[in-house]
């Protein structure tokens, strides 16, 4: 993997662009979050996306019942057994969304130029006059001259399928709008953004804490993916909500940021969050087309330097219908993995494409071949700046992890970990191996039972560039003498190797606690 590492910005042969990339078991470094919908529910394909690639399964309450999901998840659990691949699970909530609802569901044609009235009764049929929505503030939010946009799913900017509205007046609870591209709108809920407007819906609905506490509960979920964040204290808030939850009070929480309000107040939610989403759909319309780069650039960085996940949506939307993307998508998907994205999120795709396991494939090749370029020696440098000095000891001990494997080319970097920090903190240097992290369960009482953790930790790793987790047997404790350490170093090893990752005479660098001492270690294997 890392033996074919080049640099672009070093001479290369343009006829060797064009040579076949080597089969490896990781299909990338990179992430892929795949959203389960009517297209991808069946144990066939989730098995073949799992396959493909998928390591997060994105469950979206913003459509079906918890029902319809119970019965996906479950599919996702049988695919896991066959396929003998772990898979995390993110619940999406719903949020300020403001929803177009469409009870009748017939198609209902907008005609550029002409006027619609959105309003707030809805007991009202929707027509290409009127439209109901879930939401009686948006008349006190918008002033003459303001943008909405409608679409389903979300606003593809394709202008059949999404629709561009002008404010034009005020009249009491109703906002008249004029009609400014021609559009069909299909479906029974279409979503509603209104651009660089503050829309007053808590970002954790009543409806969000109902599925959270039934369906997040029972499922034990890894991921909250907090739809809408636009404030640190909504972070606060969902931790505390999830803190009463049993076992939930471990699970990791995702800022959205879909709005100007979540990019000014970035800063503080970083701090707050576990990892942020950059749902680049709603982001695309309220930043002017040519800031969208400037601040995808920069929250990655800044998630990078934190050592905290960053997750690109909206990359390939062409392959919800075709089998290929488009020239500007297969290099945007590239350049969010040479920004620094640790994972990729497929939305639409995979939830209502036509070609879910192709859509997964297709990114995971591409961000693979970006992997091979990416400047890991500039990151690695520019990573210890921005830590600076003094380092804390587990900082130290990371970073000296992966520059030894790098001056030594070893093949993988093998972490013995009880909560998973020490090796996302490996991962946060992008080391050019793949990060093999052994999850060492605890053993832990709430006065009435005895229960191992770990599990949550493997799975949450799943979202992190270059980290590969495995639960090691919980006989072994993370510190321990050095026997049982050889044992589940040994089981790792093997795992390597029947992985594909791990060779003989393969170096191999170890990262493990011994006593109170951390110790980095370089070994070196026989035949």
């Amino acid at each position: 993997m890392h033996s074919s590492h080049l640099l672009l910005e070093e001479p290369i042969r343009m006829a060797s662009i064009l040579e076949p990339s080597k089969a490896s078991f990781f299909p990338a470094m990179t992430k892929i979050v795949g959203t389960l919908g009517p297209k991808s529910r069946s144990v066939e394909v989730i098995s073949g996306c799992l396959k493909a690639g998928m390591s997060v399964a994105r469950f979206d309450f913003s459509w079906h019942d918890p029902e319809y999901h119970q019965e996906t998840l479950e599919n996702l659990k049988a695919a896991v057994k066959l396929t003998k691949k772990l898979c995390a699970v993110m619940l999406d909530t719903v949020g300020a969304e403001m929803q177009v609802v469409n009870k009748s569901e017939n198609a209902i044609s907008l005609e550029a130029d002409a006027t619609v009235v959105l309003t707030p009764d809805a007991g009202q049929e929707a027509s290409s006059e009127l439209l109901p929505i879930n939401f009686d503030g948006l008349s006190k939010a918008v002033k003459k001259g303001d943008t909405i946009f409608i679409g389903q799913y979300l606003f593809t900017g394709s202008e059949t399928t999404s629709v561009w509205l002008e404010v034009s007046e005020v009249k009491g609870d109703d906002v008249v709008c004029v009609i400014k591209n021609s559009a069909t709108l299909a479906g029974s809920l279409f979503t509603l953004h209104g651009s660089q407007i503050h829309i007053g819906l808590p970002t954790l609905t009543d409806k969000d804490k109902e599925v959270i506490s039934t369906w997040g509960v029972q499922n034990k979920i890894d991921f909250l993916s907090l739809s809408y964040t636009r404030h640190a204290e909504d972070v606060r808030q969902a931790r505390e909500f999830l803190s009463k939850l049993g076992d939930l009070y471990q699970t990791q929480i995702f800022a959205k940021i879909e709005n100007i309000e979540g990019l000014n107040h970035f800063d503080e939610i970083l701090q707050e969050a576990d990892g942020i989403i950059l749902s680049r759909g709603n982001l695309g319309i309220d930043l002017p087309p040519e800031k969208v780069f400037l601040f995808q650039k920069a929250a990655l960085y800044k998630c990078n330097m934190a050592g905290k996940p960053a997750v690109v949506t909206r990359v390939v939307d062409s392959m919800t219908d075709n089998l290929r993307p488009t020239r500007a998508e297969a290099t945007d998907v590239a350049n969010a993995v040479l920004d620094g994205s640790d994972a990729i999120l497929l939305g639409a795709e995979t939830l209502r494409g036509l070609y879910p396991v192709e859509t997964i494939s297709t990114v995971g090749k591409i961000c693979s071949e970006a992997e091979k370029v990416f400047n890991q020696d500039m990151f690695f440098k520019k990573t210890v700046k921005y830590v600076g000095e003094p380092m804390t000891h587990l900082e130290s001990i990371a970073s000296s992890a992966v520059r030894a494997a790098i001056k030594v080319k070893a093949s993988v970097i093998i972490c013995f970990t009880s909560s998973g920090r020490a090796a996302r903190l490996i991962a946060k240097y992008r080391p050019t191996m793949p990060v093999l992290s052994v999850v060492i369960p605890r053993l832990k009482t709430n006065q009435l039972k005895w229960s191992f953790s770990g599990a949550f930790e493997a799975r949450q790793s799943l979202i992190v560039r270059g980290l590969f987790p495995m639960l090691a047997d919980p006989r072994h404790p993370a510190e321990s003498t050095s026997a049982s350490n050889e044992s589940v170093l040994k089981v790792a090893l093997d795992n390597g190797k029947a992985a594909g990752v791990i060779k003989s005479h393969d170096r191999v660098v170890v990262c493990q606690k011994v006593g109170d001492a951390s110790v980095v270690k370089i070994i070196e294997l026989e035949d």
